[in-house]
């Protein structure tokens, strides 16, 4: 079944400034959302989610279902179809609930890599079996601004408020738990992966593996800028703790260049539960 904006069918292949010409209602939305203020986000409640990864959960009364995903074009004929069948596994009743699907991020960049990850997902989407309609579009040129010459994304990160639904402008201090294993995963090259199970309110966190990471030594030995215009799609648009959080992934990787027994005892994930404060706790044995 089609990708649908407003009830009508999109036409594809367009580019997000065509499609928006087509659809002004989506340059409205994107315009509302790229105005917002950036909100900081604490890690009570938080859910996180990191590159290649997605999570489904919903709100206490089970009204609606959201999942947050982070794809980054690694294999987005494969990851589109597991979004798919975990936002419609979630609940019983998904074929009485109206899929919608929300775009944010890249920018201009001058690879144009978020043009091709934009074309791929839409594609992609549209290809589905169900009718899918297209709320949100603001990526690539949408979430553009330019400064002596050199493009940058205006948000650099979103959040969602589950029980009403609301979609905002976001930054986050904490990114766990098990920021630098979760980074390690995706840097190796995993999978996109599920790390939330809503009916037991768990965080689940491998098993995993990966093969030792080549040449670390050599890039734990070069500077920032190396760093930078080697390990970055877009070096000059990286937010600043870029650098730091790829050397201490990087060191990750050193440390544990193969994780499957040390990491995980017995071969079993690290599971984690919010506590009466709603701060991230392990439940599983572990380091």
């Amino acid at each position: 079944m089609p990708l649908l904006v407003d009830g009508r069918r999109v036409r594809l292949p367009l580019s997000a400034t065509e499609l928006v010409r087509a659809h002004p209602l989506l340059e409205e939305r994107a315009r509302l959302l790229r105005g917002q203020s950036v909100q900081q986000v604490g890690p009570q409640g938080l859910l996180y989610v990191q590159q290649r990864e997605l999570a489904v959960t919903s709100p206490k009364d089970g009204n609606g279902a959201t999942c947050l995903t982070h794809c980054d074009g690694s294999d987005t004929k494969a990851e589109v179809p597991l979004i798919m069948n975990s936002i419609k596994s979630f609940s019983e009743h998904a074929e009485c609930g109206r899929l919608e699907v929300h775009l944010v991020g890249g920018f201009s960049d001058d690879r144009q890599l978020s043009q091709k990850l934009t074309h791929q997902l839409l594609s992609e989407f549209d290809k589905q079996d169900d009718d899918i309609h297209l709320v949100t579009l603001c990526v690539t040129e949408l979430n553009d601004r330019e400064e002596n010459e050199n493009h940058f994304p205006i948000i650099y990160g979103i959040a969602v408020n589950i029980k009403t639904a609301e979609i905002y402008r976001a930054s986050f201090q904490d990114r766990g738990p098990e920021e630098q294993l979760r980074a390690a995963r995706a840097l190796a090259g995993g999978p996109m992966i599920s790390i939330y199970d809503a009916k037991t309110e768990q965080l689940r966190i491998g098993p995993c593996s990966w093969t030792p990471f080549p040449h670390v030594d050599f890039w734990l030995q070069q500077d920032d800028k190396q760093i930078l215009e080697n390990l970055s799609t877009s070096p000059l648009a990286e937010p600043p703790h870029f650098v730091d959080h790829i050397r201490s992934t990087l060191m990750f990787l050193k440390k544990f260049p193969s994780p499957e027994n040390i990491l995980f005892p017995g071969n079993k994930a690290l599971l984690y539960r919010k506590n009466k404060d709603g701060l991230w706790e392990k439940i599983s044995p572990g380091n």
